[in-house]
């Protein structure tokens, strides 16, 4: 798969106005500033096709990319309180609608922040991935932010944090050195072969 040939196609406000799912889709969910759009321009090798921001929250579109035919699907990013009420039932709503109207969604990758023990948020967001029975990977973001013995204590916690998602895949991840980036594209691979 060409990720250079990243191309950004379109956002979507409410569920109705979702594409038909006739490609192979691949999900990036998580908290608010957890580090999605980051990731994405790690992955299509670009500065700001995914546009990053500073202030929690931006994303509250569904994004999607296209890359050799396979969509990858920029969701909104989850537990930010600062935004009014009716703005957290479009955000449900949209999230509801994306997950429940049989896409053909082959993995999703859930980013948690690596210096932070998962949120409540993340891990409802595991256990409706676990009720859906959809795929997915865990990839713990801005490990540089963290010396040695923190990276080495936040993995050995992880592993039991995550202890009750049958052997799921935990890659510890870096925008700035690109830590964990090839591990994430041979998921990404296995997952749509």
């Amino acid at each position: 798969m060409n990720y250079n040939k990243a191309e950004f196609e379109r956002a979507y406000g409410i569920s109705s106005q979702l594409p038909k799912s006739d490609n192979v889709e691949i999900a990036f969910a998580g908290r608010s500033n957890v580090g999605k759009s980051s990731l994405l321009n790690k992955l299509f090798n670009r500065k700001s096709l995914a546009r990053v921001s500073s202030v929690p929250g931006k994303t509250i579109t569904i994004n999607f990319y296209d890359v050799d035919s396979v969509k990858f699907v920029d969701l909104p990013g989850y537990g930010y309180a600062k935004i009014s009420k009716q703005e957290k039932e479009r955000f449900g709503e949209l999230m509801e609608g994306y997950f429940k109207s049989g896409r053909n969604i082959k993995l999703v990758v859930l980013l948690v922040d690596m210096r932070h023990k998962p949120s409540a948020d993340d891990f409802g967001m595991l256990e409706f991935m676990r009720e859906m029975n959809i795929p997915f990977i865990i990839v713990m973001t801005k490990a540089d932010k963290l010396n040695k013995t923190e990276f080495k204590k936040r993995i050995e916690e992880s592993e039991k944090e995550f202890a009750g998602f049958d052997n799921c895949t935990v890659i510890p991840f870096s925008s700035q050195s690109g830590l964990g980036l090839d591990e994430i594209k041979k998921q990404i691979e296995l997952s749509i072969n």
